[in-house]
């Protein structure tokens, strides 16, 4: 049985550049990968893109309301080799419903998925689509990054201009008037005077 596996961790802990190297190693054993991310992404575009400069084009895309079965499907017709893995980046922006198609990508039709995203916003509050990712996947695995103090980040602390905002919507795209910066817990609580969510 092949397996749905969540791949996480903060902001700049190369997720997608882990995404990237593994469909590169799948191709490099001749095997047909197909990488998709949510439309609600929109930076790169249609692209998936790492911080160390590398993109690839995405297969496919996924709007919130669109089946991720009928677009993994539809893709997987383009040619008659068989996929033998499924790549997701940005995870985190799929719908709960969502993440439950992808787990039947891997049981009912034996392609494993990797998925990599964030768990929380800029709040400290689960996105959806990662909260049934860490119920739903077999495989967790958190990827890891560091703090501007040298310790392990673990929140992704929003900011407009140079100071940190702690209100607004949870989904706002890097880079589209706001960035991120990966803090660990005690960083996170002396910018946000303490308060968690």
């Amino acid at each position: 049985m092949a397996k749905l596996y969540f791949r996480y961790g903060a902001m700049n802990s190369g997720k997608s550049t882990g995404l990237l190297q593994t469909a590169f190693n799948y191709e490099e054993r001749g095997q047909r990968v197909l990488l998709a991310k949510p439309a609600t992404d929109t930076k790169g575009e249609h692209d998936i893109v790492s911080r160390l400069g590398v993109t690839r084009h995405a297969d496919f895309l996924v709007a919130r309301d669109e089946s991720v079965i009928d677009r993994f499907e539809e893709a997987a017709a383009r040619s008659d080799e068989a996929v033998a893995c499924l790549l997701v980046d940005e995870a985190q922006f799929f719908t709960a419903g969502q993440v439950e198609e992808l787990l039947r990508i891997a049981v009912e039709r034996g392609v494993p998925v990797l998925a990599y995203g964030i768990r929380t916003d800029f709040l400290t509050r689960a996105f959806p689509g990662s909260a049934r990712l860490l119920e739903l996947a077999h495989s967790l695995e958190e990827l890891k990054t560091i703090c501007r103090c040298g310790r392990k980040a673990m929140f992704n602390a929003r900011k407009v201009g140079d100071g940190f905002v702690f209100d607004g919507d949870q989904v706002a795209i890097d880079g589209e008037a706001v960035t991120y910066e990966s803090l660990c817990g005690s960083c996170y609580l002396q910018e946000s005077a303490g308060r968690l969510g």
